[in-house]
């Protein structure tokens, strides 16, 4: 078990200047962490890189999305993660918004627009109402290479991006949030093994196999339902195993170190096949 005093890295989902990197900035923030960082491409090579170096090394996962559901990879991987120590330890619940970026200050002055044709269908009714009808409009594959671009073009073009980008490239941020969903936010969750303390504001997550018999979640959910213990979250899929089982993830009230969560941990583990602590940790509210 390691603590915050010794972590030296955190690693996180790439590309630079992603959301997931302004994730791990505020995880960072939160719990004053002065070390290296870095990108990685999956979600399982993150996993297994904290899996490898837990004693000094925390990782930073997308888990949820308001408009594109659960990130199922994230929860899988861990829950298969080879290390048994490494759990979720911290959650936050970040914004999703555009800004409008651009090398100028001069917001009525731009006539071009670079970005990528997704960003620009998050942000059409911005473009459609704030922006000149003759607007100039060039296509990226991603918000960091429209970034690049405007080192290319004169001061009347902008870009769509984050107020990463724009920290990381000395670019003004012209217009913020410029989605049109205002309700964009992700949930992310850092991952290491690190022993957390009951907050009063707690989520514990499990991850487990049924017995294949009838009603044998039934009986699970019982179990919950008897100790006055409010279930968040549950989702299933399918075990990988058996096509005829199913693995059920469920985020519960509490924190594990509680004595009533504990037997209720112990109660429901003769009633499964397979039962895995994912963590505890102080349920993450609106950036």
């Amino acid at each position: 078990m390691s603590n915050f005093e010794n972590i030296r890295n955190v690693v996180f989902l790439e590309p630079e200047c992603s959301f997931s990197e302004m994730a791990k900035d505020e995880f960072c923030r939160k719990y004053n962490l002065q070390c290296n960082s870095m990108a990685l491409k999956t979600v399982k090579q993150i996993v297994e890189y904290v899996a490898q170096n837990s004693e000094d090394t925390l990782g930073v996962l997308p888990v949820e999305n308001t408009l594109d559901g659960t990130v199922r990879e994230s929860l899988d991987c861990l829950m298969k993660c080879q290390n048994p120590n490494v759990r979720i330890i911290s959650e936050i619940v970040q914004p999703i918004e555009y800004c409008l970026l651009s090398k100028t200050t001069e917001f009525y002055s731009i006539t071009g627009l670079i970005g990528t044709p997704r960003l620009f269908a998050k942000c059409q009714g911005f473009i459609d109402n704030e922006l000149p009808r003759n607007l100039n409009i060039i296509e990226t594959p991603s918000m960091l290479e429209a970034a690049f671009d405007l080192r290319n073009h004169n001061l009347t073009y902008a870009s769509v991006g984050n107020r990463k980008i724009a920290e990381n490239y000395m670019l003004n941020v012209l217009k913020e949030n410029i989605n049109d969903n205002k309700n964009n936010y992700t949930r992310y969750i850092l991952i290491g093994d690190i022993e957390t303390k009951p907050t009063g504001k707690d989520h514990t997550s499990i991850a487990f196999r049924t017995n294949n018999t009838p009603g044998a979640l039934l009986e699970i959910l019982k179990i919950f339902l008897e100790n006055n213990i409010n279930l968040t979250y549950i989702s299933s899929r399918p075990s990988r195993i058996d096509p005829n089982e199913y693995i059920f993830i469920i985020n519960f009230d509490g924190h594990i170190k509680n004595k009533d969560m504990l037997k209720v941990i112990n109660d429901i583990k003769p009633k499964t096949s397979f039962l895995r602590y994912l963590g505890s940790y102080k349920r993450g509210e609106v950036e």
